[in-house]
């Protein structure tokens, strides 16, 4: 008992001070930072916010009517690298007003780079001369993950969630055209 007790003082200690958040406060309040609720459909959403992060220079990694993933590069200095990760998912929702409406869950993980030194070395033994060994050194240059977490800025998402709301008021409905035999004109042929 008193072996499990430890272990989990040692535990909630971990959960102090990492990357500047103390994660014993991690709480599950309510809260509007990753979330909006829209009188659209799962799939008008989901393409709103596709175009919303292709206008802003997110390169799309996954698209789907339920949800978008898209990655954007920055390099801040010589040596630093940045990567942004934002992905937006959506789900059915019912609106205040009782229609259907869709639900839009959007995180950004930022992983930050660093250029690091990376040693090599090798050696070469030769059989005619014996255990002759030349020692081969070199050193390369490498990006290395130093950093991870979560965007939490408010005013980044509202940004985000602003230009959603645009593309999204552009978004009509699809209406069916019936096609009928004869209102379909062949293409021109080259000349």
């Amino acid at each position: 008992m008193v072996v499990l007790a430890a272990a989990l003082a040692g535990c909630g200690s971990a959960l102090k001070r990492h990357g500047g958040k103390d994660l014993a406060t991690e709480d599950f309040e309510a809260t509007n930072t990753h979330t909006r609720i829209y009188d659209a459909t799962v799939a008008q959403t989901c393409e709103a916010a596709r175009r919303a992060l292709l206008s802003q220079g997110y390169m799309i990694t996954a698209a789907a009517a339920e949800q978008v993933t898209g990655r954007k590069s920055f390099q801040p200095e010589g040596e630093v690298h940045v990567e942004v990760e934002f992905r937006v998912v959506c789900a059915q929702e019912q609106g205040d007003n009782g229609q259907p409406a869709a639900i839009a869950f959007a995180t950004a993980v930022q992983d930050r780079y660093g250029l690091k030194k990376v040693n090599n070395s090798a050696s070469v033994g030769v059989g005619a001369f014996g255990s002759l060994s030349l020692p081969f050194t070199s050193s390369d240059d490498a990006m290395v993950k130093v950093a991870s977490q979560t965007l939490t800025d408010d005013r980044f998402y509202e940004g985000f969630y602003a230009l959603l709301e645009r593309y999204l008021a552009r978004t009509e409905p699809a209406v069916a055209t019936p096609v009928t035999e004869g209102s379909v004109k062949p293409a021109p042929s080259p000349r």
